[in-house]
């Protein structure tokens, strides 16, 4: 779990610095501080889980679900640049892949959480 969790921290900062080089201006700099902000949360979520397992986990099952719920309000801007409309760039193919790793991390720490529910109900026989 622990990879995972920062991977996708770094994957998300990296997605924040290429948004930044895909748009000038403002919305530039709002994308990657956006980037940085979420990436940094997971990987101090992922540094909370060499101490604290559990903590960390959640907390990163949490943040993956604000990045998440973030990046479904962008997927009309998917769509319309599925349907041609270039006017934003790559941008919402980049915010398309911030979800997709947010969405990744949040079902495998709702799996993880599942697994050790289980475990504990077994250990308790």
């Amino acid at each position: 779990m622990r990879p995972l969790i920062f991977g996708t921290g770094l994957l998300v900062i990296a997605l924040g610095f290429l948004g930044k080089q895909q748009v000038s201006g403002d919305a530039g700099f709002a994308f990657l501080q956006g980037g940085l902000t979420l990436g940094g949360a997971l990987l101090i979520c992922g540094l909370f889980t060499l101490k604290m397992r559990w903590h960390g986990t959640i907390g990163a099952g949490v943040v993956a679900l604000l990045g998440a719920a973030r990046g479904i309000g962008n997927l009309p801007d998917l769509a319309k640049l599925i349907a041609g409309d270039r006017q934003r760039g790559t941008v919402p193919l980049l915010e398309a892949g911030i979800t997709l790793a947010c969405l990744v991390l949040l079902l495998a720490v709702l799996r993880s959480l599942q697994r050790e529910r289980v475990r504990r109900m077994l250990e308790q026989e």
